[in-house]
């Protein structure tokens, strides 16, 4: 590994995705030598891998789930539906990195293996599966919070003959349910919106339910080129309420209360959000829901309501039914997916009542019986949020490794920083707003503010900057009260870690929405408050002279 030629970076970002995609341009644009590497065969990162059925945007819909950073794009970018599909996404990230010709700085089919901070040199040091060496000052972690599939261990699972696929590492080339009984594990949002597409060609469909899910109307619709043009003329003021809002989108946010009004009117702003679907329906609610109780159960009792019209027999509708805090999951946007239940091939198995115990070659084993397949469909998720850098586990000071750092905890600072861990950001990672923000936009602003603290270091002739131990335990304690102020860490989810196994539990995503922006604007300002600086390590070549 020595004799291998070392490359030499300004910066070094691990992941094509729209974090690293973006982090490459604005360093770039900084004046930086740039190398991002990236597993995939090309841009995309998240949606690039996750080509399963049905897979679209389930959040701020298009043409918000963009860029902002250029108005260029904005103009000449049409996007087709509200939520867009997959390969729509792709195509949009594709025409980006040929825009901005990103592509000549991308490494791809890349997994970095190793990635230690050299303490003496001031540098990071980056080996890949390949043997490839390069170090670079700067590390920026654009590794994606939705990245690293989270496989059941069920016993008997590898003994399964037939074909298997997860929905976070979709095959590229199209593949065939016709004629085929398909189970699927997880009904979470790749669950959600693949269980209606499979079951339309399917033989019969399994849906082995872990968990029921409060599932809302995608309302997904045609982008007319009245819309298009109308966002285009207004961008600037559009661009302006994304950053006002607390979830990065172009709306007010909202200020009644659910208790503020009557029986009658909750239930008709609920039905009014109901029927127009999207994502809106979530930024046109109470401003309550997500903290008070009793607002909480009348938007629960209203879906709830809304699945038992739905779905025709009762029993399997009552299964259906959720019975944790509405929100306090990842709110998930479906087509048709209750309806789907309705069907002669489709059948429900609700795991808590009916638990597998195990797989065979052709069929899995529940309580009740066995039920043979040919296709397995793993819609279990991630190991969000910290998983992917966790797969990374760098090693900082002493080389210290994060899994080692991270054990209990994941100690940071501001959601960016690591102490321990010098010159090192992490772009979405825990204690930022992340999963519950706008990401493209998200990933801008963060990356600004890591762009701003690298000039920093060059202004002040400072070679190394990570946050102290009283900083991240004081951010950790922020982070916790504002999530303990709502009932987001009173329900096991992803968010909370409660999918993983092992994981530590406790609700990691700061919820300070666009406060957030302002806090790290104001440490900065305030001249980093809360890091520790090294002065600049002077070269061998510098010293001679």
């Amino acid at each position: 590994m020595e004799s291998q030629a070392m490359e030499h970076y300004d910066a070094v970002v691990i992941g094509a995705g729209v974090s690293g995609m973006y982090a490459l341009h604005h360093l770039r644009e900084m004046g930086l030598s740039v190398r991002v590497y990236d597993g995939a065969t090309d841009v995309g990162g998240t949606w690039w891998y996750n080509r399963y059925p049905g897979a679209r945007v389930d959040g701020p819909g298009s043409p918000f789930y963009c860029y902002t950073f250029s108005e260029e794009l904005m103009q000449e970018w049409d996007w087709a539906e509200t939520q867009s599909d997959q390969s729509a996404v792709l195509a949009y990230l594709e025409h980006v990195a040929d825009r901005f010709d990103l592509r000549r700085d991308i490494q791809f089919d890349t997994w970095v293996t190793d990635a230690r901070y050299d303490e003496t040199a001031q540098h990071w040091t980056i080996e890949t599966q390949t043997g490839e060496r390069a170090c670079a000052r700067f590390l920026i972690c654009a590794v994606g919070a939705l990245s690293t599939a989270n496989k059941p261990d069920i016993p008997g699972i590898q003994d399964f003959a037939g074909e298997c696929y997860h929905t976070g590492l979709w095959p590229h080339e199209p593949v065939s349910f016709k004629g085929k009984r398909v189970a699927v594990i997880g009904t979470g949002s790749s669950g959600v919106q693949s269980i209606p597409q499979i079951a339309r060609e399917a033989a019969h469909v399994t849906v082995l339910q872990r968990t029921p899910q409060y599932a809302f109307p995608a309302g997904n619709r045609s982008i007319t080129p009245e819309e298009m043009a109308d966002a285009r003329a207004n961008w600037n003021i559009l661009r302006e309420k994304m950053e006002a809002n607390f979830g990065g989108f172009p709306v007010d946010n909202q200020a009644r209360a659910a208790l503020d009004d009557t029986a009658e009117q909750r239930k008709a702003l609920y039905e009014r959000l109901w029927q127009q679907g999207g994502f809106k329906f979530f930024l046109g609610l109470y401003n309550d829901i997500a903290i008070s109780e009793e607002a909480n159960q009348t938007l629960a009792d209203f879906v709830r309501a809304k699945i038992q019209e739905i779905v025709h027999d009762p029993v399997t509708a009552q299964k259906l039914l959720p019975d944790y805090f509405v929100i306090t999951k990842r709110p998930i946007l479906e087509d048709g997916y209750f309806e789907t239940f309705n069907r002669d091939n489709v059948s429900l198995v609700d795991l808590r009542e009916d638990p597998i115990e195990r797989f065979t070659n052709s069929s899995v084993i529940t309580r009740s019986g066995e039920h043979p397949i040919d296709v397995l469909v793993l819609a279990t998720g991630y190991d969000a949020i910290s998983g992917s850098m966790l797969r990374l586990n760098p090693k900082g000071r002493g080389g210290v490794s994060l899994k080692e750092r991270w054990k209990e905890r994941y100690h940071n600072y501001l959601g960016l920083t690591i102490g321990g861990f010098p010159n090192l950001f992490m772009l979405h990672g825990p204690g930022s707003p992340g999963v519950f923000y706008n990401m493209p936009l998200g990933a801008e602003r963060q990356m600004k503010w890591i762009g701003h603290c690298m000039e920093h270091l060059d202004e002040k002739e400072l070679g190394a900057v990570e946050p102290t131990t009283d900083s991240e335990e004081a951010w950790a304690n922020e982070v916790s009260a504002l999530a303990n102020i709502t009932l987001f860490p009173r329900t096991d989810s992803w968010w909370t870690g409660a999918n993983v196994p092992g994981k530590p539990r406790y609700f990691s995503v700061y919820l300070g929405g666009s406060i957030y922006y302002q806090r790290i604007s104001d440490m900065a300002d305030q001249g980093y408050q809360g890091f520790v600086f090294e002065k600049a390590q002077r070269s061998a070549a510098a010293k001679e002279s």
